[in-house]
């Protein structure tokens, strides 16, 4: 596989409304997230993947896009933009857009166009129905609750949204769309973004009257001609989120020979703690030997025809040390065991902001706390199918997406240094001790941590390259694997609990032989272990 400089990267996300305020109007902005540059040059990162920052009336914070070319009034300006482009470069980051092409907002010049009339030139950029036997045209459902269809008085036809009605999905099969699609994308090229994450992407080419949303036939046509129009000429990155992919799957899209993106985002880990056939509300607990038996066949599976993202949280998803960690005993160590778990895979890692301070969920009692519009709707979709209100509660406690997006925790000062105004989203209480201010002061503090892993990366050829086994030798609740490469051999240990476990290693020479650990122990202790809660390290064997 020809070497690309993605492979080496690490990447941060930033969700902008809830990184940094610079006005103080109680929601972050580019100016905002300029002024943090210098901290994230410190954690050492190579991109970062911005949350969509495009004109959007924000039904679904600004995944419904009225304005590709022009930045949300509340964010900024086009100069504040070009200007984080810039000083992003300046510190060797690169800003990675998110596009969100299977849909746009209702208020886009294009749909207000689309609904005016059926004989509208803009009608078939979006999918418009008649109704069937006076009701939608079939039983398409929203990942947001309810039909996917909305049906308008205007023109007496229906329009199809897989998200919220506020979010029309675009008509892919029209090669006007397409080429709209391409010249937006080429816009955002030419001011020197260093690539895409492409939201939903393996939607658009669905085929609605078949009820065929995912990965349609038309898909991989799509992604290589976009590939060819415009991304396919700069050396960037291209990730796309694939919530449906296989190992197979995700070869199609990231083989290089294919010509389509660099990798996918593959969710088959994250889903583990959903009950079989159910929504990702109907929670179930995590079995360690399946989170083992899916990461090491994605480790494995791709080969060279394919490469992978390597992520536990991001804006969609509850943090992770309050999902499958402690986020109270052993906060620190638990986030310290999913860093070094996770960023000593093969793979390009994703780190979600406030990842590396450890931060946590938010609980919240009632729904008049709650933000997201997926949580609202799901509560009062199972409301009325006759779930009680505790159950629903403490099923957005869990998963709900209002958790990863809680201001981010700067310092011990008021907002915890995110705004000097009133937070768009509360702040977690506990900002007083878990802070960025406080991580820094302190040299064993998470943020340390995740630096450490992330110069690893760049410095040592076995984390980027190696080839990847699972130990299966080893008592449940402990992942173990290892990282092989050119005669050397790294082992990565995770115990995923807090009961006992005992492990030996074969005899460790030289202190130096200890890569990372989470908690102090000289070589010799290596040979024979009682692991600790949430212990993990690497050692060379």
């Amino acid at each position: 596989m020809e070497m690309k400089w993605w492979q080496t990267a690490v990447v941060y996300q930033v969700y902008p409304r809830s990184f940094q305020d610079s006005d103080g109007d109680g929601i972050g902005d580019l100016k905002g997230i300029i002024r943090r540059l210098d901290y994230l040059e410190k954690l050492g990162i190579t991109a970062i993947w911005l949350s969509p920052v495009y004109q959007s009336p924000n039904d679904d914070n600004g995944y419904d896009i009225s304005d590709y070319q022009n930045i949300m009034t509340e964010f900024g300006t086009m100069d504040d933009m070009d200007e984080l482009i810039k000083q992003a470069d300046q510190r060797n980051i690169k800003i990675i857009m998110d596009l969100v092409v299977n849909h746009t907002s209702d208020e886009h010049k294009w749909f207000i166009e689309s609904r005016k009339s059926k004989d509208n030139p803009y009608r078939d950029y979006y999918i418009w129905r008649d109704p069937v036997n006076g009701d939608v045209p079939n039983s398409l459902r929203s990942t947001f609750s309810g039909s996917a269809w909305e049906y308008d008085e205007e023109s007496r036809q229906y329009y199809l949204h897989l998200f919220s009605k506020k979010q029309p999905d675009l008509n892919w099969e029209n090669k006007r769309v397409r080429q709209e699609v391409w010249d937006m994308m080429n816009f955002w090229l030419e001011k020197g973004v260093g690539g895409f994450r492409m939201d939903v992407i393996d939607l658009i080419g669905k085929i609605p009257d078949e009820e065929v949303t995912g990965n349609g036939p038309k898909l991989h046509d799509y992604l290589q001609e976009m590939n060819r129009e415009t991304f396919g000429r700069y050396d960037v990155l291209t990730v796309g989120e694939t919530w449906g992919a296989t190992p197979e799957i995700a070869k199609l899209y990231s083989d290089p020979k294919r010509n389509e993106l660099s990798m996918v985002f593959q969710f088959e880990h994250v889903c583990l703690d959903q009950q079989q056939g159910k929504e990702k509300w109907d929670l179930k607990p995590l079995d360690v030997n399946e989170l083992k038996q899916v990461i090491s066949k994605w480790q494995t599976a791709l080969g060279d025809e394919g490469w992978n993202s390597l992520f536990w949280n991001n804006h969609d998803l509850p943090r992770i040390v309050s999902r499958w960690g402690n986020d109270t005993t052993y906060r620190t160590e638990s986030a310290k065991m999913f860093a070094i778990l996770l960023h000593l895979m093969k793979g390009t890692p994703y780190i979600y902001q406030g990842e590396e301070i450890g931060m946590i969920n938010c609980p919240i009692n009632d729904i008049s706390e709650v933000e997201d519009i997926e949580s609202v709707n799901m509560y009062h979709e199972r409301l009325a199918n006759g779930y009680k209100k505790e159950e629903i509660i403490a099923s957005i406690n869990a998963k709900g997406r209002d958790n990863a997006r809680t201001p981010m925790q700067w310092d011990d000062t008021e907002n915890a240094g995110f705004t000097t105004g009133t937070p768009w989203l509360h702040v977690n209480p506990n900002y007083h001790e878990l802070n960025v201010k406080a991580n820094l002061e302190d040299p064993n503090s998470i943020f340390f941590c995740y630096q450490t892993l992330i110069q690893f990366r760049k410095e040592n050829p076995i984390v980027v390259w190696g080839d990847f086994e699972l130990v299966t030798d080893v008592p449940e609740q402990v992942f173990m694997y290892l990282r092989h490469y050119e005669g050397q051999t790294w082992a990565v240990v995770a115990n995923f609990g807090e009961g006992k476990a005992s492990l030996q290693l074969p005899s460790l020479g030289q202190s130096d032989d200890v890569i990372i650990s989470n908690y102090a122990r000289s070589a010799a202790d290596f040979h024979q272990l009682d692991l600790k809660p949430y212990e993990a390290f690497a050692v060379k064997l």
